[in-house]
């Protein structure tokens, strides 16, 4: 899928501050997560995250999701400031975060129930993400009977179901074994190429990173900044061949990782 030129989302100058008190201070003290970030994602590009731990990744998502505010600067979307969660924005975190009270079909469906689509639509609509995830027969399947990932099939159908326009994606596939992760990568390019979806994917993995994006931009840490945005510049589509053996890869790969090594404070 290759990004049209005109930009989906801005982040204009963004900068998140949090105030925190101490055990045994006479006061609350702040602390900043965010500073000074400015970044551009074109329509239906695929977009990584990378940085050290603690560097605001989660945090920004957030902000883009609408879920926390900005301290200073602005995130706009088509030219319109976020200001709260919409449902032109789909959110999958590590955690799931699916309903145990319901089946693999009503998790799918509850962005459409929010919605008010007739239930007719609704099962129509469902059964088509049940069989773009590869869940088909897992239908009246409750959370816990299904595999971490197959819960995570189920947490990208349901974000994918009501249509947003963009996908925000945190550390998706973190939790699951390197295998089951290998396929799940496969599936969301797949399914990101059938779709056209804007994707922003926040992750800890840089050879992640490298196999699905088509930029990577790098956060320092203490305060998070950008400090690189990097160019993926490898043949679509990627599932094809042993991609992750090729001297390009190994090379953008090494790349991430100096910028990470380097500029785990800043430069």
């Amino acid at each position: 899928m290759a990004p049209h030129q005109n930009p989906k989302i801005e982040i204009r100058n963004i900068s998140r501050t949090f105030s925190h008190t101490t055990v045994g201070s006479d006061g609350s003290r702040e602390f900043t997560a965010l500073e000074d970030i400015t970044l551009t994602v074109r329509t239906g590009e695929f977009l990584a995250i990378v940085g050290p731990s603690g560097c605001g990744k989660s945090t920004l998502l957030d902000i883009l999701a609408g879920l926390s505010p900005a301290t200073s600067g602005e995130v706009l979307i088509d030219g319109v400031p976020v200001t709260r969660p919409t449902l032109n924005r789909g959110i999958v975190l590590q955690g799931y975060s699916l309903l145990a009270w319901r089946t693999v079909r009503k998790n799918i469906e509850f962005g459409l129930e929010v919605k008010n689509i007739p239930k007719s639509e609704r099962r129509a609509i469902s059964d088509r993400y049940i069989a773009l995830v590869g869940l088909t027969g897992f239908e009246d399947h409750y959370p816990h009977e299904l595999s971490g990932g197959m819960q995570q099939r189920v947490a990208l159908a349901r974000a994918l179901a009501y249509d947003p326009e963009i996908l925000l994606l945190d550390e998706p596939f973190a939790a699951v074994d390197a295998l089951t992760r290998e396929n799940l990568q496969n599936e969301l390019l797949r399914i990101w190429n059938e779709t056209g979806k804007t994707i922003v994917f926040v992750t800890h993995s840089i050879e992640e990173a490298t196999y699905l994006a088509d930029r990577v931009a790098v956060l320092t840490t203490n305060p998070g900044t950008i400090r690189q945005v990097v160019d993926v510049q490898l043949p679509r589509p990627r599932s094809e061949g042993d991609i992750r053996s090729t001297p390009e890869f190994g090379r953008i790969r090494h790349s991430l990782w100096n910028l990470l090594q380097n500029g785990g404070a800043h430069a």
